[in-house]
Parts: structure tokens; sequence; C-alpha cells
């Protein structure tokens, strides 16, 4: 199981269209194969920042399986315009569990 990570700036004002963006977004990455689940946390010091983590089966779930389907194209056009800059991906495994 590896962690996907994306620290997302969203333009300033948009927060609330973004975050109804990505309740429809999250069905998409949902219904897609290797996926566990998800988490969406916003910053409390700064409103337009989130943490976005996602859990997967195997990094290929989510480099090759979501990022290279269709509805990879569904859920960049509901979140991508909101990010500024775009985000840096990055993906993690446990190393440690208390």
């Amino acid at each position: 199981m590896i962690q996907e990570f994306a620290l997302l700036h969203i333009r300033p004002g948009q927060s609330a269209e973004f975050e109804a963006a990505f309740r429809q977004a999250q069905t998409i990455i949902s219904a897609r194969p290797g996926y566990i689940r998800h988490e969406l946390q916003r910053c409390l010091e700064d409103d337009h920042q989130y943490a976005l983590f996602v859990w997967w089966q195997t990094l290929q779930d989510h480099t090759e399986g979501f990022r290279g389907s269709q509805e990879y194209q569904q859920w960049r056009s509901l979140l991508h315009h909101f990010y500024d800059p775009f985000p840096t991906v990055e993906h993690y495994e446990l190393v440690a569990l208390a």
C-alpha cells in the first residue's frame, strides 16, 4: 500500500468552489481500481491551502491506472483550474506505525 500526498494551493477566494468541485470529483477517484481511501484536509493557518492524501494498493494504480484513464480527464477539468501553483504529487510508503 502506498500513500499519495499533494499540497494544494487554491486561488484566493475560490476555496468554497474548490470544495464543492472536490465533493463531485471524489466520486471519480474512489471508483478507480486500487483505490483504498482518501482525505482532504484544510489548513488552519491558511484557508486556501489543502493537503490531499490518497491511499492506493500500488504506485501503478495511481500513476498508470488513474492518471492514464479517461476519468482522470474529468478529474482534471473539475479541479486543476483551482491550483496556483500546480501541486507536486509525491508517494510514500509506511516505515513505522505507533
